[in-house]
């Protein structure tokens, strides 16, 4: 394999986001013009019923004519969801393996609280 073709196949700048189940791969890379591009890689974790995994891979490639528009519709887009759904992950409840977390918060004045006190104090020689 000539040199320029293994640079073509070299990542030249590289990040990753590992996100539950899948994986994102963000890297710059170079043409044979020897010009920058970006490809962002999703990998899934599939799990068979023997205990055996696999990944699947999806690939987009990025070039700088559309870097612009790409980032200002990303923009728009994740700006869309977070107004209308908040950032509260509600699908991972339906997973067969989720595990909810509790979390406790302070109640505020303004909320009210319960009246919970009937608590029965019993001295075990009372009966």
């Amino acid at each position: 394999m000539r040199e320029n073709d293994m640079l073509e196949k070299e990542e030249i700048f590289s990040k990753v986001l590992r996100a539950g189940r899948r994986t994102y791969f963000f890297d710059v890379r170079a043409t044979k013009a020897d010009d920058y591009y970006i490809t962002i890689t999703e990998s899934k974790k599939f799990t068979e019923e023997d205990g055996s995994f696999h990944f699947k891979k999806h690939k987009i490639y990025l070039y700088k004519e559309d870097f612009a528009s790409f980032a200002e519709i990303l923009g728009d887009m994740t700006s869309y969801v977070l107004n209308h759904k908040g950032e509260e992950v509600i699908s991972e409840r339906h997973q067969k393996d989720f595990k909810k977390e509790y979390v406790t918060e302070k109640a505020t004045a303004d909320e009210a609280l319960p009246n919970i006190s009937t608590f029965t104090d019993i001295d075990f020689d009372d009966i």
